[in-house]
């Protein structure tokens, strides 16, 4: 889509219900939309809005190997509930070959920027670009909302991703935690609040699927690899 229908899809999709943001999302992907999840709080939202529309619509999990027992119970719990079609993507290293040769996960501190983005490029970013790869979607549906941090309150509901080259629709962009809640309790599903991301300092912070910098990161970890730098 150019600039000029993605601001009018933003526009027309404004007033809309997520369930017909995700209808409008699966009718312009030409059979070839992908949601992906973390299973984080509130995941179960977007995951019974889009099965409710495409009952087997893949859905794309990097399992980097550090959630918490809780989200692993939760993800098992939500693929049993919702019948979830699960693609999932590991990265190339096991946790615990990382821990050895980089002392494991960095501490989550705005301090260890530089070493939080090198474990996200090796342990999130590559297993999800090979994902999208392997998945090749059009629409790529995300859970995003723009109160999540200051750098999702400048996207929309439809918008362009230059890292994994898809259109990005997140339908429940504009709704609040309280939505959130109630779709929740409307529907009878689960939430899981133990969730942790080592990938991020704090919950203001990216960890690179969603910035530009994921992609370069990816692209300089995959030429590490080959020997090229």
């Amino acid at each position: 889509m150019t600039p000029e229908q993605i601001a009018q899809a933003n526009a027309e999709l404004l007033a809309k219900h997520p369930l017909d943001i995700v209808k409008w999302a699966v009718a312009n992907a030409n059979g070839r939309a992908i949601v992906s999840t973390n299973f984080r709080p509130y995941e179960a939202v977007v995951l019974h809005l889009c099965t409710r529309v495409q009952p087997d619509i893949p859905v794309l999990w990097v399992d980097h190997g550090y959630n918490r027992p809780a989200t692993y119970r939760h993800a098992e719990q939500l693929k049993q509930q919702l019948k979830l079609n699960v693609r999932a993507f590991l990265p190339k290293m096991t946790t615990m070959h990382y821990d050895a040769i980089h002392g494991g996960a960095p501490e989550p501190t705005p301090e260890n920027e530089e070493r939080l983005k090198q474990f996200s490029a090796v342990m999130k970013l590559e297993p999800f670009q090979r994902g999208m790869k392997e998945l090749a979607p059009t629409v790529w549906i995300t859970a995003l909302r723009k109160v999540q941090n200051p750098n999702r309150a400048g996207l929309d509901i439809v918008s362009e991703d230059k890292n994994f080259g898809a259109l990005k629709v997140s339908p429940v962009f504009h709704w609040t935690d309280a939505q959130m809640e109630e779709y929740l309790k409307e529907h009878s599903l689960p939430n899981e609040w133990d969730y942790f991301d080592p990938a991020k300092a704090d919950e203001k912070r990216e960890c690179g699927l969603h910035a530009a910098w994921g992609g370069l990161a990816v692209a300089n970890t995959e030429r590490l690899e080959r020997g090229l730098i």
